[in-house]
């Protein structure tokens, strides 16, 4: 007898507890595809905003310029631009209070760019660990679908007293379809993780290498020459 084998025929035909994990597989991997998509789309976004801002940095603006635009937030700031924003600020206020010393001055300003960044890759770096979780949790979801269904497909034969080829595949492939969708879920999960974790690694280190260029020139304007007055230039 000829049995329809097709994937929605032993979907249908699966026990309730495989169509439970089916359906809790297949909306993990809509949710992480939607993960995939906003990271990807939002990383390139902070990727342009970043070089952006670095452009008008190092333009030959003075550093007051540039955190007065930043102030006055025409338009979304970038990640780098609220990392300087941050800086300058503790600057500015530690100078108003009439410091003078230049490694005070600095330790301020890092520490305020320290707290910023941190802001800045929480931020990011959101959602990334739930991609990390599919990866890895899937294959053991669709594999605990996959023996429940062999579990049911065996118990059914027990009352058989005839089982051949024809009787056992059916519920084998139902079973083995949690698997199928398991990996279907978890290795797309896998391969962006691994790709988004690269991007906000390079991310990260541009910022960096920022805030250390940014803390160079502020250890220049800290120079006792100009005590009263904000950085000037760079």
């Amino acid at each position: 007898m000829n049995q329809d084998l097709s994937i929605i025929a032993l979907v249908l035909h699966a026990s309730a507890v495989v169509q439970i994990v089916l359906a809790l597989l297949l909306a993990v991997s809509l949710a992480s595809w939607s993960v995939i998509f906003s990271k990807l789309i939002g990383l390139k976004r902070v990727r342009t905003d970043n070089d952006e801002f670095d452009r008008e940095f190092w333009a030959g603006r003075t550093l007051q310029e540039l955190y007065q635009d930043a102030q006055r937030g025409e338009g979304p700031p970038s990640p780098q631009e609220r990392i300087f924003a941050a800086g300058m600020r503790e600057f500015m206020k530690l100078r108003e209070r009439r410091v003078t010393d230049v490694p005070t001055l600095l330790d301020g300003a890092r520490r305020a760019m320290r707290a910023s960044f941190q802001r800045e890759m929480d931020v990011i770096e959101a959602r990334l660990d739930f991609l990390g979780s599919v990866g890895s949790v899937s294959p053991y979801i669709g594999l605990f679908g996959t023996v429940w269904g062999i579990m049911h497909a065996f118990t059914g034969l027990s009352n058989m007293q005839q089982v051949t080829l024809a009787t056992v595949a059916p519920g084998i492939a139902e079973a083995l379809v949690a698997t199928a969708i398991g990996l279907f879920a978890a290795i797309p999960a896998v391969l962006a993780y691994n790709r988004l974790a690269r991007d906000i690694d390079r991310i990260a280190i541009q910022m960096e290498s920022f805030m250390e260029e940014f803390s160079n020139i502020l250890a220049r304007n800290a120079a006792p020459a100009n005590p009263a007055g904000a950085p000037q230039g760079h």
